[in-house]
């Protein structure tokens, strides 16, 4: 039996079709030369062709322009997103687009704690790895303490003017809700008795009480007396990790409320916003003392006399813990 003449062109051109097809879809669906999991970043405003060859030069793909046109014809139309995608060993063509067309984004955070001085801020922006360039140490009281999501390779001053803008933020919108009697006359002084109160307790329910016993020696011309603007001049406000001296106490300067009588000159830390929200609208009380409980919390007293019956107390207390 003889074949056809025109069977023969016909059959070389099939098979190459099916060639030309295997080839297109094998370039797509085969496993790629990833050798390990690896991070890939898509920057905002990114193009398909930058992404092709970012990919291609981070070694994700072996072709940037096959996989440019292998996209346009399997890819199904849909945008490729911005962030960072975790690409998986080996990863196909076809399953690197889905991936950054999809939502599985990286997600990456950094936190600051409520009362988290700008040193330790500094500190921890410069030690974090996904991020670039330097800062200078942000000014205290000027970052609000949350937690932010960053990108990897964002620039560090970048991170640090989200923090900021946020703060200036919470700042306005607490002024303009502050209640009718307060201690504080401006923003400014809102911020520096807030970081006081953010430092002189860790209990939530303590906050407006605490800051009304401050509010209420700021009216009478009280020393405020608040250990943690000792500690500030010294450390700028990392833990001292020892006692206070009495020389230290009776240092005389621009932070140390037991040798001025107001407000120190600026922020000891970087208050909370409930820690800001506490000084404009403080709890209506009498008290003027407060002493440590034992509990993490304070004993409040309106009289001297009271005041130093609680302080017994914390001795005591002390004493049975083996402080001293």
């Amino acid at each position: 039996m003889t074949m056809r003449r025109g069977c023969l062109p016909a059959l070389v051109a099939g098979l190459l079709m099916l060639g030309a097809l295997g080839w297109l879809l094998g370039g797509w669906f085969m496993s790629g030369p990833l050798k390990t999991p690896t991070a890939f970043v898509v920057p905002d405003g990114s193009s398909l062709g930058s992404v092709a060859a970012k990919l291609e030069g981070e070694g994700a793909i072996d072709s940037a322009s096959a996989f440019r046109w292998r996209a346009r014809l399997f890819g199904g139309g849909a945008p490729i997103k911005a962030g960072e995608f975790m690409l998986p060993k080996g990863a196909s063509p076809s399953r690197i687009l889905s991936i950054i067309q999809g939502d599985e984004i990286l997600r990456r955070f950094v936190t600051v704690p409520e009362g988290m001085p700008s040193i330790m801020v500094y500190e921890r922006l410069m030690a974090h790895s996904g991020l670039t360039g330097s800062i200078a140490v942000p000014p205290e009281g000027s970052i609000l303490p949350d937690t932010y999501e960053i990108q990897r390779g964002e620039s560090r001053q970048a991170v640090l003017l989200r923090m900021q803008a946020a703060m200036q933020r919470t700042l306005a919108e607490a002024w303009e809700k502050r209640g009718p009697n307060i201690a504080v006359k401006t923003p400014q002084e809102a911020l520096a008795l807030a970081a006081i109160v953010e430092k002189e307790t860790g209990k939530p329910e303590e906050r407006r009480i605490v800051a009304g016993l401050y509010s209420n020696r700021l009216r009478q011309g009280i020393m405020l007396q608040a250990d943690p603007t000792i500690i500030y001049p010294i450390t700028k406000g990392k833990p001292l990790g020892r006692r206070i001296r009495q020389s230290e106490i009776q240092a005389v300067n621009d932070y140390n409320t037991y040798s001025m009588v107001g407000l120190p000159r600026g922020p000891i830390t970087n208050p909370g916003k409930a820690s800001i929200e506490a000084v404009l609208n403080p709890a209506q009380t009498n008290v003027l003392y407060m002493v440590a409980d034992g509990t993490g919390g304070h004993q409040f007293a309106t009289t001297l006399e009271q005041h130093n019956a609680n302080v017994e107390r914390w001795y005591t207390i002390r004493k049975q813990r083996g402080d001293f």
